[in-house]
This record gives C-alpha cells, structure tokens and sequence, in this order.
C-alpha cells in the first residue's frame, strides 16, 4: 500500500491516477493514467509545505488552479466534478497569494485547495493548457506551474465559446462581484481577468517570450496535440489553432 504526504501544494499527485514520465531524448512528457497510482491513504499537511520558496509555492499553485479551470470546463465534467472544481477555484483563490506569503492560512487554504481540485480532474481528466505546458518542461526544463499560469488565460478566451455559462460561476468563485448583471462577454473576460491578476500577483510572467523560440513551435504544437490532455479539451482543436496560440503568447 502508497502512504502519499504531499510536498507542494500543487500536482494532488497524492489523489490522482496520473503521472507523467520524461522522455529526455525525445523531448517528450508522457501522461499516464493508471488506477493503480491511487495512493492508499493521503496525508495533507500544510507544515510539510511551508519550506516551499515563493517562486515554487506561486507555481504549484496556479498548477492547481489550472487543474481547477481545466477540469471544470473539460469535455468529461459533470455535477459532481463541478462540485470540486469549483470549490477549489473559491478556496485556491483566496489562499495563494497568502500561501506565497507564508502564511499559515494561505498555506492551509493551499494545501486543501489542490487536494480538492486534484478530487475533481482525477475523475475527468483536463485539457490543452496542460497539453501545451507539458512540452515546454519536456524541452526547455520551464516549471510547469509556470508554463500553466501563462498559457492559462490565452486557452480561457481560446475556449470560451465551448464553455456555455461557467465563466460567470468561475469568476464569482474567484471573488469577482456583480457577475449576475453581466452579460456572457463580460463575465468571460471577469474569469480571464481575474485569473490573470492572480498570476501576475503572485509573480508568473506574463507570456512565454523568454521561455519559447520560435522554430521549435511546430514541434511544441505537434508535441500539445498529441498529448492524452488534449481530447478532453471542450474545444475542438487542431495543430493549426495550437500554433497559433502558442505564437500569440511570444
């Protein structure tokens, strides 16, 4: 039996069926999902994560909001997913940026918040975010919180169209007020804003021009498109639109 005590506040790789291996010669990180991968018993204990420098803790964190926005949009999501997802939108929302300031609140909320998002992706799986963030730490080492936290809102309006009306309860589970008056492009961009005041707040960069170099794109979209995130996307997709998306963020 696997006794998990999670380290970051991040993966929830203490209550998921999926990990993901390597590949260094090829450049590639593979996703696997296997039910055997599901830890016996998950200990979740903030304190183990309070030594987390703030970059790292800043990074696990919007790894696990992504999780979050992912798996509640994803083409597999249903009542009981979108139970998770959005609790933990509410509770990563109000707890990261305390979390990158060490405070044993934000630390609390953290380590709840990924436990609870990692409860809803595990049953439903995610999308392109993670199918583009993945090559990135396969071929240029990038931190993938980070590759997350950028890609993040660019896939957001990139998929807004396919989400009918959950940005509206996004945006209200990330503290954004008056939604109920909005119309369907206003609360769209509250949820796409908010996400990206949070990221800039907690220090992410704001788009890949120091990470991505532009010949290796067909190789990153190829790379995106082929990953097992990618059918869950709600969106349908194609190697032209990832490009694309990739070249909007350099």
């Amino acid at each position: 039996p696997i006794f998990a005590v999670p380290t970051t506040a991040g993966t929830a790789a203490e209550v998921t069926i999926n990990y993901v291996i390597t590949d260094v010669e090829k450049n590639r990180k593979m996703v696997c999902v296997d039910p055997h991968d599901i830890p016996v018993v998950a200990f979740i204990d903030p304190e183990m994560m309070s030594s987390m420098p703030k970059g790292l803790t800043a990074a696990t964190g919007m790894d696990a909001l992504t999780h979050a926005i992912e798996g509640y949009i994803t083409a597999g999501a249903w009542e009981l997913s979108d139970m998770f997802h959005l609790k933990a939108i509410e509770i990563i929302s109000r707890s990261l940026r305390g979390a990158v300031d060490n405070t044993p609140e934000g630390r609390e909320g953290m380590a709840l918040g990924q436990y609870v998002a990692g409860m809803g992706f595990s049953n439903v799986g995610l999308g392109i975010v993670h199918s583009m963030a993945h090559p990135l730490g396969a071929l240029y080492d990038t931190p993938h919180g980070v590759a997350n936290a950028i890609i993040l809102p660019t896939v957001m309006e990139y998929n807004a169209e396919a989400t009918g009306d959950k940005y509206k309860y996004i945006a209200q589970a990330m503290g954004v007020e008056g939604t109920e008056s909005m119309s369907q492009e206003e609360y769209r961009k509250a949820a796409v804003d908010a996400v990206r005041k949070l990221s800039q707040d907690v220090g992410i960069p704001a788009n890949l021009k120091e990470i991505v170099k532009k010949e290796d794109i067909p190789f990153l979209a190829q790379s995106a498109y082929d990953d097992a995130c990618r059918p869950g996307n709600p969106k349908e997709t194609s190697v032209e639109d990832i490009t694309a998306l990739y070249e909007s963020l350099i």
